[in-house]
């Protein structure tokens, strides 16, 4: 049996994110005869099917990832992680400094304060924590990692939206949980909004298509968004 042909090219996509699904099924439309790879951390139990070749896990830090490139014989790396995502997108460059592979960022531009949105933007997760006014009802749109954060505001009721159901109960003395991923459009985050008696949002500066269909209900409903800055 003859052996395959080489790929053209060996493209990496560190993703997670929704422009690098859509990276990867341009890429492989566009690129029949290149081998595209993508990366995920391994956080959502059940991802999104992705066009191309799948990973999942952790590299090993910066000689793991420049191993990693040289073996698979990567010859560019996209970074197209979540804008948040600093210590991976630090290895990937160092790692392509080691490698001697170029390196494509794709980070996601932030969202701009546009007419009617009222913001209060926060360098960090503690000052959001802090600028919440006793007695809120608070969307909290985080990562699960950064929920604990939010535990001392006894005086609040926090709900979360998460992909996945959390391993261990959440630290917050009150809250509801809504498994799911945002809503795509303004209306579904709107009729969310109202049906829990939201006052507040928490979230982050990522940028993107995403997840802003919270910030367009937020600010057709004139809620407050606690905005924290990618810094």
């Amino acid at each position: 049996m003859p052996n395959s042909p080489e790929p053209s090219e060996t493209i990496l996509i560190l993703g997670g994110t929704r422009e690098a699904a859509d990276l990867a099924r341009e890429w492989v439309a566009a690129n029949p005869e290149a081998r595209i790879i993508t990366s995920l951390a391994g956080r959502t139990r059940e991802p999104a099917p992705l066009a191309g070749e799948l990973r999942t896990g952790g590299f090993g830090g910066v000689e793991g990832l420049a191993r990693y490139l040289r073996e698979t014989g990567v010859t560019r790396l996209i970074d197209a992680t979540h804008p948040f995502a600093r210590q991976i997108s630090a290895n990937a460059m160092e790692a392509t400094r080691i490698a001697g592979v170029p390196l494509d960022i794709r980070t996601r531009t932030p969202w701009v304060r546009q007419p009617g949105d009222d913001w209060i933007e926060v360098e960090t997760l503690e000052a959001a924590r802090d600028a919440i006014p006793p007695n809120a009802r608070v969307l909290l749109a985080l990562g699960s990692q950064h929920i604990s954060q939010f535990a001392v505001r006894d005086d609040v009721h926090f709900v979360v939206r998460m992909i996945d159901p959390p391993d261990l109960p959440l630290e917050l003395p009150g809250h509801a949980l809504i498994l799911g991923r945002p809503g795509d459009t303004p209306a579904v985050e709107t009729m969310l909004l109202i049906a829990h008696s939201i006052t507040h949002i928490v979230c982050r500066n990522s940028g993107g298509k995403a997840a802003y269909a919270k910030i367009e209900a937020a600010r057709e409903l004139g809620l407050l968004v606690i905005m924290v800055g990618r810094g």
